[in-house]
């Protein structure tokens, strides 16, 4: 059961992403059509991905009890505090309202009804905060896959189905987590993972939220644990047709035998491809999936020479990966071809890098033979196993001591820097800290594991690197190559270079997909090795239970007094309310223009989507936040032309004055995210959202 319950997630996901996308990219993402194509989809991959299964996962039902237990208790308290951030302030609201969007219309880009707004004019402007002006329409910033997932909550109950679709991913998330643990450490283990992973701060911040990395966790741990199953089912001899013989000596049916390699291929194939849409849903996936690539190269190689069973996995994982990759890059290119572009200093060097890797690929491959001759040589070197596992301790110690070595820094040389750089810039005031702007913080990144996880986890887990890879140098525990190649590649590329607004809790959510649920596979199955070392030295059970309590107190403690001083206040409550009164307000037939540049960031698409309002910005006076009135009032006589309503919006009343009488919409007061730069949070900020209306007269007062 702890099987399947952990290796469903990512199939289900598949299969949903599998259906939606062509039906996004046609134009028919509507309900009637996705959700019978999408429980289609997800139930035959679950059929033939976890039809009799082997006993890959060892588990007692109180262990799998206890895993289920975490993963229903983490929805419920994650649904209980969950977020309501629908005002466009940072990502979340922007997947929710391109959510919305695609729920209410089933299809992208986003058209901005130039007919209801009077026509085409130089003062409108359609672009705003996570959404771009592009080719004539509105283009939402990020990937596709998000919204997709969240579309579907949206249609089984509203904003209410959308606010709570995040807590239930979490949930699956813990799942795929600790049945991951489970395969590699065992099903005694697995319920410390889930728990330690259940109670960290980036967990409980990014499973409360529309955020990207929720999924993209189940999908790569999915991919894995299918991997994992896939190597399992080719030793075992277990199809989807058959079944382990009563006995070891006992032969197989002949129907059985014949299909004994199907199910293995088929659950390769199945693995790569759920790596490969992980792409689909955040375009970090590129980087986290490139061991995968070289891991099905060596496959491939060890097939060609002869080395070991799996190497007939090699092909169908490449296969399904290209296939799940090429359908990411694809709905990238198609749909958010914007973003991308704006990524491009970053995203063109990846791609050069995934380009490369695939032609050291193809050609390791080709001269498989001579280059395994020389891999034994080296294999052969006495202190080469001692060598790897310094290595793996010698990068910890390195980012632990990186905040007394190098201060990273950039010099804002683009307007996104420079807004980036005023934004770090008032946040170390607001933090008490010296002033610069061009200071990024990357140095601490993994003292921000330390934070999250606690220091025995990041010790527990480099040792279980350097043990795992002075086997691995030994020959030994294959099973683990690709977990700690995934884990360490994405960890080391993401602690050296977190590429995010370095504030917390916000920064964070960069260490969820791989980093923090990787460091915590490998940490318990550090305690496991101590309790077994502990064991081999001769000490009784009591010694090795206590071992095993103590290290799992050592492990989800100082994650929990971390959390603790946020974990109960919900951030961005009571913006669902006041964008359901805001757009109640709104007369019918209304246009609405936003006068202010505030506003115009966080509301456009918020009166656009949610409230159904066609809606555009009006292009502000150089130098000021504020429309010319004779642009407004323009507009406004166009609209009325239109047979529509103008209804003008800003953050303050007295913008509005010299249009007509102003009436307040939006009178939010609310907690928001701490910005904390050099410690983890340990709570909440106020903030406050105001939007006023009104409706121009048409001979309005003279003003200035």
């Amino acid at each position: 059961m702890l099987a399947v319950l952990s290796a469903a997630p990512a199939l289900v996901l598949v299969g949903w992403l599998l259906a939606g996308l062509p039906l996004l990219l046609l134009g028919w993402f509507r309900p009637f059509v996705a959700v019978p194509l999408g429980l289609l989809a997800a139930a035959a991959l679950c059929r033939y991905g976890l039809r009799r299964l082997p006993e890959t996962v060892e588990a007692t039902a109180r262990q799998t009890g206890a895993v289920v237990a975490v993963a229903l208790g983490s929805a419920v308290f994650n649904a209980v505090f969950h977020s309501e951030q629908l005002v466009v302030r940072r990502d979340p609201a922007t997947y929710a309202q391109t959510t919305i969007w695609l729920a209410r219309h089933g299809s992208l880009p986003i058209p901005r009804d130039i007919a209801a707004l009077g026509g085409p004019d130089p003062a409108l402007l359609f672009e705003s905060a996570g959404f771009y002006s592009s080719g004539g329409a509105v283009v939402p910033q990020f990937m596709p896959g998000p919204p997709l997932l969240y579309a579907f909550g949206h249609w089984l109950g509203g904003l209410t189905g959308l606010l709570l679709a995040p807590p239930v991913l979490g949930a699956l998330a813990v799942l795929a987590v600790a049945g991951l643990t489970a395969r590699l450490a065992g099903g005694r283990w697995a319920p410390v993972a889930a728990l330690l992973l259940a109670v960290s701060l980036p967990f409980l911040y990014t499973a409360r939220t529309t955020f990207s990395e929720i999924p993209s966790l189940i999908l790569i741990f999915g991919g894995l644990i299918l991997l994992h199953d896939a190597r399992a089912r080719l030793r075992a001899g277990v199809t989807g047709l058959g079944y382990l013989p009563a006995t070891p000596s006992a032969e197989p049916p002949g129907e059985v035998r014949e299909a004994q390699p199907r199910a293995a291929l088929a659950g390769a194939a199945l693995a790569g491809l759920v790596f490969g849409l992980a792409v689909l849903v955040r375009i970090d996936g590129l980087r986290d999936v490139l061991p995968v690539l070289v891991y099905a190269g060596l496959l491939i190689a060890m097939g060609r020479t002869g080395l070991r069973e799996e190497g007939r996995l090699g092909l169908p994982l490449l296969g399904g990966l290209i296939a799940g990759t090429g359908l990411g890059v694809a709905a990238g290119y198609l749909l958010s071809r914007p973003y991308l572009k704006y990524l491009s200093s970053s995203l063109t060097p990846l791609l050069l890098i995934c380009g490369a890797v695939v032609a050291l690929t193809v050609v390791a491959a080709l001269l498989a033979r001579p280059l395994a001759a020389a891999l034994r040589r080296v294999a052969a070197l006495r202190w080469l196993p001692e060598i790897v596992a310094g290595l793996a301790v010698a990068v910890m110690a390195v980012f632990a001591a990186r905040p007394w070595l190098q201060q990273v820094t950039r010099v804002p040389t683009t307007q996104a820097d420079r807004l980036n750089a005023l934004f770090i810039t008032n946040t170390q005031r607001a933090n008490g800290l010296p002033v610069d702007g061009a200071r990024l913080y990357y140095e601490d990144s993994l003292h921000w594991v330390m934070w999250y996880i606690g220091v025995p986890a990041v010790v527990l887990a480099t040792l279980a690197a350097a043990v795992l890879a002075r086997r691995l140098a030994r020959g030994t525990g294959f099973g683990w190559l690709l977990p700690l190649a995934v884990i360490g590649w994405t960890t080391v590329t993401t602690l050296y270079r977190p590429a995010i607004t370095p504030d917390h809790p916000w920064a964070s959510r960069r260490l969820v997909p791989v980093v923090l649920p990787g460091l915590i596979v490998l940490a318990v199955w550090g305690l496991r090795w101590s309790r077994d070392k502990i064991r081999r030295m001769g000490y009784g059970p009591a010694a090795q239970r206590n071992l095993t309590a103590v290290g799992a107190a050592l492990l989800v403690v100082p994650a929990a007094v971390t959390s603790i001083g946020t974990a109960f206040t919900p951030v961005e409550r009571g913006e669902r309310a006041a964008v359901e009164a805001m757009c109640a307000a709104l007369p019918e037939q209304a246009s609405v223009l936003i006068v202010e540049r505030v506003t115009g960031e966080r509301l456009t698409q918020v009166v656009r989507g949610a409230c159904g309002v066609p809606t555009a910005k009006v292009a502000p006076l150089w130098g000021s936040d504020v429309a010319g009135k004779a642009d407004v009032l323009r507009l406004a006589s166009r609209i009325r032309a239109a047979g529509r309503v103008p209804v003008l919006l800003a953050v303050k009343g007295s913008q509005l004055t010299r249009y007509g009488e102003p009436v307040q919409v939006m009178a939010l007061r609310t907690r928001q995210d701490e910005r904390s730069l050099v410690s983890p949070p340990d709570g909440t900020w106020s903030t406050a959202i105001d939007a006023w209306m009104t409706i121009p007269a048409e001979n309005p007062p003279p003003g200035s």
